[in-house]
């Protein structure tokens, strides 16, 4: 199984990308996990990441593709993965189409996950954090048992970091609307879409990934035919037939 996942900030798709990866044996490959494992590395790409970071520049299109594809050559990626995280753009989609393809690979299958924004703005809008010892509350779902005191460490330095503030996770949404409307898009036009609502339960879009894997792997066998010259004699073309074996081959 080869596949990528989509979903705003806040959609849950980390939780759904790790329950499936424990159940298909594959890498969870995130574009941050990527870079860090290349760096540390010390290849010749990880060289030239290391000085991209360190001058706070943007890591170029070309320079995460070749990682992309030096990652998935790993011993550990042969039999599937799970991108998460690229592409995040529309060039960067067509030249992981190109890696593929160069590579022998198909995609079977790219998740969407949704959730309304408005939702994602209360989920993530309600977050809070103590300063002192790093716990996380919810004011809906988890509050501090006093106002602004952490129940771990007693300091009442429970707060709202600023990433958690309704404007800014609206601006979060709008640009990850504004990059991922063009590459769904794309990804519809193979067929490979599906879209899973993660408004409710966090089982529910587990399993609605997991029939979706299964019906990606319902292939129609190939279509093999084999035409004979009419001057051949039918025994001839009989002889010929039956010493054939066709065989459908399937992408794994």
């Amino acid at each position: 199984m080869r596949m990528l996942i989509f979903g705003p900030p806040g959609a849950g798709k980390g939780t759904v990308a790790g329950q499936v990866t424990s159940e298909e044996g594959i890498p969870h490959i995130s574009t941050g996990d990527m870079l860090r494992q290349a760096v540390a590395a010390g290849t010749e790409l990880g060289r030239t990441v290391k000085g991209l970071l360190d001058a706070g520049e943007l890591v170029p299109d070309a320079v995460m593709i070749a990682l992309v594809g030096e990652r998935l050559e790993q011993a550990d990626a042969q039999d599937g993965w799970l991108l998460d995280g690229f592409p995040r753009t529309l060039p960067q989609g067509e030249a992981l189409a190109e890696l593929l393809a160069r590579t022998g690979q198909r995609l079977d299958l790219v998740a969407l996950v949704e959730v309304a924004d408005e939702v994602i703005v209360e989920r993530l809008g309600g977050r809070r954090v103590c300063l002192a010892c790093g716990a996380t509350y919810h004011l809906t779902y988890s509050p501090p048992k006093v106002a602004g005191q952490c129940d771990r460490c007693g300091q009442e330095q429970v707060v709202q970091r600023e990433d958690d503030q309704p404007e800014t996770i609206r601006r979060r949404l709008a640009t990850y609307h504004h990059q991922t409307e063009p590459l769904i898009a794309f990804y519809e036009a193979q067929g490979v879409v599906r879209r899973f609502d993660n408004s409710g339960a966090p089982e529910e879009p587990v399993r609605a990934v997991r029939a979706a894997r299964r019906r990606s792997r319902k292939r129609r066998p190939t279509d093999t035919r084999f035409f004979f010259i009419t001057s051949a004699c039918r025994p001839c073309r009989r002889s010929i037939a039956s010493s054939l074996t066709i065989r459908s081959r399937t992408s794994r």
